[in-house]
C-alpha cells in the first residue's frame, strides 16, 4: 500500500523491451535506503517489485498487463519518474489509500494556471472511471495523491499547489501526455459489495424471504 506523497523523482536509465515485456533500471537515492529484493516501489502510480538493487539504481519488471493498461509503454531513457516506498507501518498517513493498481490511462487536454496552483484538466480513455470520480474526493495521477477540483462532462480536474509541481516529475508534463489513473478504492469496494448484495436478494426465492421475515418478527 502507498500513499500518494511522493518520495523522489527517479530517473530511468534503461528500458528493456521484450513484445509487451519490460525491464526498467531506474537511478534513484531516497528510495534505496533501505530497498530489499521483493518490496514494493510505486513507478508513476503503479506498483511493481525491486528485482535487483544497484549502488546507485533498482530494476524491476513490466508485465505485459502493467504494459498495456499504463503509461510505462510510452517510456524512453532519461524520462523522470515519480518514486514511492510502500508505506511503513507506524508511518503518517497523509495521502490517500493508494495500491499501485492502475485503473486506465488520461490525457493531459489542458494545463491553467490559478493564481499560486496549476489546473490540470485530464480527459479518461475509458468513460468507465467517472462512476469513481468524486468532486473533493482523492484521485491518483502518476502515482500522486490529488484531489478532484472539478468534474466536466468528459473531463476532470486536479489543482496542484508549487510543492507539489516541483517535487514530482508532473512539471515536465504537457498538454497531449498521459498519466496514469487510479481511482480511490472506497468506492470500488461498495460497489462490489452492493452488486453481490442485489445479486444475493435476486436468487432468493419470495417465499423464503416472507418465511424468514416473519420468524425474525415472532411469527412461527
Amino acid at each position: 500500500m502507498f500513499t500518494g506523497l511522493i518520495e523522489e523523482v527517479g530517473i530511468l536509465r534503461k528500458a528493456a523491451r521484450s513484445g509487451e515485456a519490460m525491464e526498467l533500471e531506474i537511478s534513484a537515492a531516497v528510495v534505496l535506503e533501505d530497498l530489499k529484493i521483493g518490496d514494493s516501489v510505486s513507478v508513476n502510480g503503479v506498483c511493481l517489485t525491486a528485482t535487483k538493487i544497484g549502488e546507485r539504481s533498482f530494476t524491476v519488471d513490466v508485465m505485459p498487463q502493467t504494459y498495456r493498461h499504463s503509461n510505462l509503454s510510452e517510456l524512453q531513457s532519461g524520462n523522470p519518474l515519480n518514486l514511492e516506498r510502500a508505506m511503513a507501518a507506524g508511518g503518517r498517513f497523509g495521502g490517500h489509500i493508494v495500491q499501485g493498481h492502475v485503473d486506465g490511462t488520461g490525457r493531459i487536454v489542458r494545463i491553467t494556471r490559478d493564481q499560486n496552483a496549476v489546473v490540470y484538466e485530464i480527459m479518461p480513455d475509458d468513460d468507465a472511471l467517472f462512476k469513481y470520480l468524486v468532486p473533493r474526493g482523492s484521485v491518483t495521477i502518476d502515482g500522486i495523491s490529488l484531489t478532484v477540483a472539478q468534474l466536466y462532462d468528459s473531463s476532470f480536474a486536479v489543482s496542484i499547489i508549487p510543492h507539489t509541481l516541483e517535487a514530482t516529475a508532473l512539471r515536465g508534463k504537457r498538454a497531449g501526455n498521459t498519466v496514469n489513473i487510479e481511482c480511490d478504492i472506497l468506492g470500488k469496494y461498495v460497489e462490489h459489495l452492493l452488486f453481490f448484495s442485489r445479486k444475493d436478494r435476486q436468487t432468493q426465492a419470495p417465499k423464503q424471504l416472507d418465511l424468514e421475515f416473519l420468524a425474525e418478527h415472532g411469527f412461527s
